[in-house]
């Protein structure tokens, strides 16, 4: 009866991911497609609430990639300094 069960559950895992192989590319083109779509302009408005804050901002000149990275080291450096190294 255990063995009966147990290949009944390998079998259902089985499908399931024969199902998800089959899907997840499926499914990644639709993400694709949409993030394409998508206006994201209108979506920041929507979620401000209103188009004023999103225009009124001053325009960023970098992509704040060295900003990021000058986080990086600082968080970088109190780790070393709490592990104590």
């Amino acid at each position: 009866m255990t063995d009966n069960r147990s290949m009944e559950e390998r079998e259902l895992m089985r499908r399931w991911v024969e199902t998800w192989k089959r899907a997840g590319p499926e499914l990644e083109a639709i993400r694709q497609r949409e993030m394409r779509q998508v206006d994201t302009a209108e979506a920041v408005r929507q979620l401000l609430g209103s188009s004023a804050l999103l225009y009124s901002s001053p325009r960023l000149t970098t992509s704040g990639l060295v900003e990021q990275q000058a986080w990086f080291a600082l968080l970088r450096k109190k780790l070393v300094a709490t592990q104590g190294r």
